[in-house]
């Protein structure tokens, strides 16, 4: 499935690393599935709003309009 972008009419506006786009995504878990993300891999991490979503709570973790998603990898190096 392709990612939504922010000129699909139907969904909730949410800002994802800085992205304007529109998803039907009920929860964390369902917006990473739709982009492309396997939220099982582990691998990042998510904050909503700025504030630090644990892995266990993904499923449950409800988006509502204009919610703010950081999703992040770590980068390792010296």
């Amino acid at each position: 499935m392709p990612p939504e972008s922010a000129q699909d009419g139907a969904g909730l506006a949410l800002l994802v690393n800085g992205e304007a786009l529109r998803s039907s995504a009920a929860t964390l878990y369902e917006l990473l599935a739709a982009r492309g993300l396997d939220p099982r891999s582990g691998g990042f991490a998510c904050a909503v709003n700025g504030g630090f979503v644990p892995r266990a709570q993904w499923a449950g973790r409800c988006l509502a309009q204009g919610d703010c998603i950081d999703i992040v990898a770590p980068v390792v190096g010296g």
